[in-house]
């Protein structure tokens, strides 16, 4: 089963709101495997035009696991923290290469 990776982007527009959506959403990975390997940090756009202003990469065991995570109830709670924070917030899963 491959692992899955859900990637976010976001611009955000209220900081101090967003840290509460920052604080609660960790111990919300814990249950479904899902840890971060990217969160923020330095970007450097080398091709094309997608330029977002933060990117978060998650990994989770699979699938089955990121999508757990995503409709449970500790996330769904989270994501109430951070509803007119951001300009954009966009979520994408996807299934690792299993070679």
């Amino acid at each position: 089963m491959p692992a899955a990776y859900v990637i976010l982007t976001s611009k955000v527009n209220k900081p101090e709101q967003m840290q509460e959506y920052l604080a609660a959403t960790p111990p919300t990975l814990i249950p479904h495997g899902g840890e971060y390997l990217v969160r923020g940090g330095a970007k450097t756009v080398v091709e094309g035009g997608w330029d977002p202003a933060r990117v978060v990469v998650l990994r989770f065991p699979s699938m089955a696991n990121a999508k757990a995570w995503y409709d449970g109830a500790g996330y769904t709670e989270a994501r109430q923290l951070r509803k007119g924070a951001t300009e954009y917030f966009n979520v994408l899963m996807l299934e690792g290469y299993e070679g």
